[in-house]
């Protein structure tokens, strides 16, 4: 009986170990979507690779994360919406492409920002964009 509490015990405490890690990884991996922000949307024709949570990037630096994907039923293009960091203001004219950080990475979303003197606000939309490059095509 000694030895079943006694194993009952290490395995609560391996559990709570665990369970602290991810609590740790979670908070440190800033893939969570901030309510702080705002949302601007794309058009791609093809976004191989890109999922909830994707990356967007500027120059290499993290701005945001995409928060929603779907397809506009007239074009049959992509539409991904990007939730973009308060502080990050992008010009009108800014172009998306769909990129990979190597030749097998993941892909993410990097913006270009333009040259206008015009921002995007909440709601506004990326004109001109690069979609996913096929190597097996």
């Amino acid at each position: 009986m000694q030895k079943n509490v006694l194993e009952t015990l290490m395995g609560a405490v391996v559990l709570l170990a665990a369970g602290a890690f991810l609590l740790f990884a979670y908070k440190s991996s800033e893939m969570r979507v901030g309510s702080d922000g705002y949302a601007v949307s794309a058009r791609f024709a093809n976004i191989s690779g890109i999922a909830l949570g994707s990356d967007i990037r500027i120059g290499g630096i993290k701005v945001g994360v995409v928060s929603g994907l779907g397809l506009d039923p007239q074009s049959y293009e992509a539409q991904v919406t990007m939730q973009i960091q308060k502080e990050t203001k992008l010009p009108k004219d800014s172009s998306a492409a769909v990129v990979s950080s190597g030749l097998m990475g993941d892909k993410y979303i990097q913006l270009t920002p333009g040259g206008d003197d015009m921002m995007l606000g909440n709601g506004g939309k990326i004109q001109f964009t690069q979609s996913s490059v096929n190597l097996e095509e």
